[in-house]
């Protein structure tokens, strides 16, 4: 069975899966529900199973480009996204997940449609939910950005009936899923393991391992960490790494590739600090193992890769009721060589100005790079809803940074000082199933000027 096949017979059997489920045992899982967190010194309450849930959303962007010599252009993208997710449960069951999105773009003759399957699995838990056996196209949370494949998965977790953190281990094998396709990519498979330690609410750490070997020669092998660890109700640390244990095909050298902390303390009710650090090295694996098979010379600056950093803390206190006012500072650097740019920010915040009901948000962003160069950045956002099914909103922005595509060989990153974008959104909610989004903006500079519209309905099951 070819790889299209194999998605397309797992994506069809979980529909027809979720389409034959006994409406008593939906409405069943549907009542459970997953109780709060035991308190310090008790026995939690036992685990619920989570409710099943489905959700198909279509989305139309359009957009209007015209530059300063009169010139013009237009893009248009067609999208569906499917997703599915049968009953978790902490017994014995059958599970399933579905997570797919469809592309079309009807303004262009040369850019074909576009399927990236995320999820699309069956899995079964026996000997009282303790054992997880799960096949198919999966994305491995704990694993975060390495955690796609198409394959199996075993997972053994520890009983529940425990105060303590509960521990799960599990290993995969399996190819590397086209992530903008349907299929795998040629030659490359997938193997590695993960043990988490769970608490409660969200608190989880986790270590994995994940090994991608491209035909003899291995692509990466990696040590991952993620950490979520709250600390009764005034400090949150989320942290994750990952460790390469060897450069790409055996060149170059392994090391820290990729770490970010975000730490967030309250140390009196009406304030809180926030400490963030990003540091990594973009390195294309892929490329440089398609170059070493294929007898192609390697530069040494490519197996360095790009490095970039950042860091930044920023501290909120709440004034009076309902507002909030912030100030931070950051230090951005996007290379080895390039000068490092300063940030500065502050601004307020309020859920309800003045008793109005409006939501408003203003800030300020100042950037400043040696003696280079520096300019501000204008943020001003106001919403309000209007009953319980329309939340209207309208925003400013100015001295924006534009990610734009470039080619099949990756993205920009443009700043443009001169820039001013207005924009108003909806969210309509026209009842428990049906919500409706609306979002237009308008973009000019020196440069060109831009108009978008996003249009988007949503339906849950």
């Amino acid at each position: 069975m070819t790889p299209r096949l194999l998605i397309a017979s797992l994506v069809l059997g979980v529909s027809l899966v979720a389409a034959g489920l006994p409406a008593s045992a939906q409405s069943q899982a549907q009542s459970e529900q997953v109780p709060a967190a035991a308190a310090p010194g008790q026995a939690p309450q036992a685990l619920s199973s989570i409710p099943r849930w489905a959700r198909v959303s279509f989305f139309a962007h359009a957009a209007s480009i015209t530059g300063a010599d009169g010139s013009s252009s237009s893009f248009s993208e067609i999208v569906t996204n499917v997703a599915a997710q049968s009953v978790q449960h902490t017994g014995n069951g059958f599970e399933y997940g579905l997570d797919a999105r469809f592309g079309a773009y009807p303004s262009s003759d040369e850019r074909d449609p576009r399927t990236s399957v995320y999820d699309a699995f069956v899995a079964q838990r026996m000997m009282d939910g303790r054992l997880l056996v799960k096949a198919g196209q999966m994305w491995l949370n704990d694993l975060g950005g390495l955690g796609s494949v198409g394959g199996a998965l075993v997972e053994y977790r520890q009983s529940a009936d425990t105060t303590r953190l509960r521990w799960r281990a599990g290993g995969f094998g399996g190819v590397e899923p086209e992530i903008m396709d349907l299929g795998y990519v040629s030659g490359v498979s997938k193997f590695g393991g993960y043990f988490a330690l769970d608490g409660n609410g969200a608190q989880r750490s986790v270590v994995g391992y994940v090994n991608v070997r491209n035909q003899d020669l291995t692509e990466r092998s990696v040590l991952s960490f993620t950490n979520y660890i709250p600390v009764r109700q005034s400090v949150f640390v989320y942290q994750a790494a990952e460790v390469d244990l060897a450069g790409p095909g055996g060149e170059g050298s392994g090391g820290l590739t990729y770490f970010f902390v975000n730490a967030r303390v309250a140390p009196v009710k009406r304030a809180d600090v926030q400490l963030t650090y990003h540091r990594g090295r973009s390195i294309d694996a892929r490329s440089i193992t398609d170059d070493l098979l294929n007898g192609r010379p390697v530069p040494s600056k490519t197996l360095d890769g790009f490095l970039f950093e950042s860091v930044g803390a920023r501290v909120t206190v709440e004034v009076a009721k309902g507002i909030r006012v912030f100030g931070g500072y950051g230090q951005d650097k996007n290379d080895r060589d390039a000068d490092p740019t300063d940030r500065v920010s502050f601004g307020v915040y309020t859920s309800n100005l003045f008793g109005t009901g409006v939501d408003l948000n203003v800030t300020d962003y100042r950037y400043q790079r040696g003696s280079a160069s520096s300019y501000d950045s204008w943020y001003v956002s106001a919403g309000r809803s209007f009953g319980s099914r329309l939340y209207f909103s309208g925003e400013y922005t100015t001295s924006l940074s534009v990610l734009r595509y470039a080619r099949g060989d990756g993205f920009i990153v443009e700043s443009r000082p001169q820039t001013d974008r207005f924009g108003v959104s909806a969210n309509i909610y026209l009842s428990r199933t049906f919500s409706l989004l609306v979002v237009t903006d308008y973009t000019r500079d020196e440069g060109y000027k831009e108009t978008r519209l996003l249009s988007g309905l949503s339906v849950r099951f």
